[in-house]
């Protein structure tokens, strides 16, 4: 038995060590990059009213596949900022991820990072610079952004959650993600109210960490969170960590233990979700297979998590026997944080259209 321990902690070793460092991110040619910011010069929806009308009619709880077929997908969605964990292969699991986001009608241009055409940022990339394309997505596209970290992009997400709520003591610069350029600007212009506003203080809907912790917080990268890890502050509405047992890379001694619930500092709404302990941890978000059963993508679109919304659940209750098995792999998973991105698709744009049509109306601004 120790010999087997021994010789998990030599492979968790190698695993860490051959994690690699994330190439430096380019912007496209000047020209290029001048020409997609003037696309994004301003944050209105520009909807019609008739769709305006039909989002406001939204349930934000209960976003069905007809819905996104007849409504959602005639309106922008807030950007998604996918956080990959470290070792190379690794983001090809969060690529399927965000393929799996597009086939459940989830816009491909909110997902791909527009300098470069990539689905995923790395655990090793300035988490600085991450929320500053955060702020400047916010100002450009009107909905705040929302963002999922895996395995050492989950620590990514709670850095950028620490730095939003002025936790680091330092003011931040917005960067833009067309050029992967620091701008010469703390502030931002706020689409819902006109007003400059610093980028510390900004609020995002939901943000989400699966596998974070375990032996990867020994990684230097990491270092900075120790004692931090699991708590939420209120730079974030609503925080889903999800957490499995026996999990060496990404558990807390091994998982399912108070080591492993996260909390809120004040009011976030936070949730702690077991996943099985079948999941991987590096495959978890490896999710695009789902697309290929219908039915599958329905229980997904039809999923409702347990009542409670600061509870530890055990995800396992709420799926079918007959889904326990190879083609529906990481569904839970799936369906978990499916449920939150689009009810708060739904909520940002309500959030928005609100604010426009006071404007127009000449209403107090929100």
């Amino acid at each position: 038995m120790i010999w087997t321990w021994c010789s998990s902690l030599a492979v968790a070793g190698a695993f860490i060590v051959t994690g690699c460092a994330a190439s430096p991110r380019e912007g496209p040619p000047v020209e290029r990059a001048e020409a997609m910011e003037r696309a994004k010069a301003h944050g209105r929806l520009g909807l019609p009213p008739e769709i305006e009308n039909r989002v406001l009619a939204i349930d934000p709880e209960h976003v069905t596949g007809q819905v996104i077929t007849d409504t959602l997908s005639k309106t922008p969605a807030p950007r998604i900022i996918n956080i990959h964990g470290g070792i190379y292969p690794v983001y090809l699991q969060m690529v399927s991820f965000a393929e799996f986001l597009v086939g459940m009608g989830y816009p491909r241009a909110s997902i791909l990072n527009p300098a470069d055409g990539t689905y995923t940022f790395s655990c090793y990339e300035s988490s600085t610079k991450i929320t500053g394309f955060i702020a400047w997505y916010y100002e450009r596209e009107g909905l705040r952004p929302m963002i999922v970290g895996h395995s050492q992009g989950g620590f990514q997400v709670i850095k950028i959650l620490r730095e939003l709520a002025g936790l680091s003591g330092e003011r931040l610069a917005v960067w833009n993600p067309l050029t992967a350029k620091k701008e010469k600007r703390h502030e931002i212009i706020d689409p819902l109210t006109g007003n400059s506003r610093p980028v510390v203080g900004l609020q995002l809907p939901y943000a989400t960490a699966v596998g974070s912790g375990g032996l990867t917080r020994f990684m230097p990268n990491q270092w900075s969170t120790f004692g931090r890890l699991r708590t939420i502050p209120d730079s974030v509405e609503e925080f889903t960590a999800f957490s499995k047992g026996m999990d060496l890379f990404g558990g807390d001694f091994l998982g399912y233990g108070p080591a492993n619930v996260d909390y809120a500092a004040g009011q976030a709404r936070v949730r702690n979700v077991r996943l099985p302990p079948w999941y991987g941890h590096v495959s978890v978000p490896h999710t695009r297979h789902l697309l290929k059963n219908p039915a599958l993508m329905e229980w997904v679109n039809q999923y409702q998590p347990a009542n409670g919304a600061t509870d530890t659940d055990r995800a396992e209750a709420h799926v079918a026997d007959r889904f326990k098995s190879w083609e529906s792999r990481h569904i839970l998973w799936a369906a978990e944080v499916w449920f939150s991105i689009k009810k708060h698709w739904v909520i940002e744009l309500q959030r928005a259209i609100q604010a426009e049509r006071a404007r127009a109306g000449g209403g107090e601004k929100p």
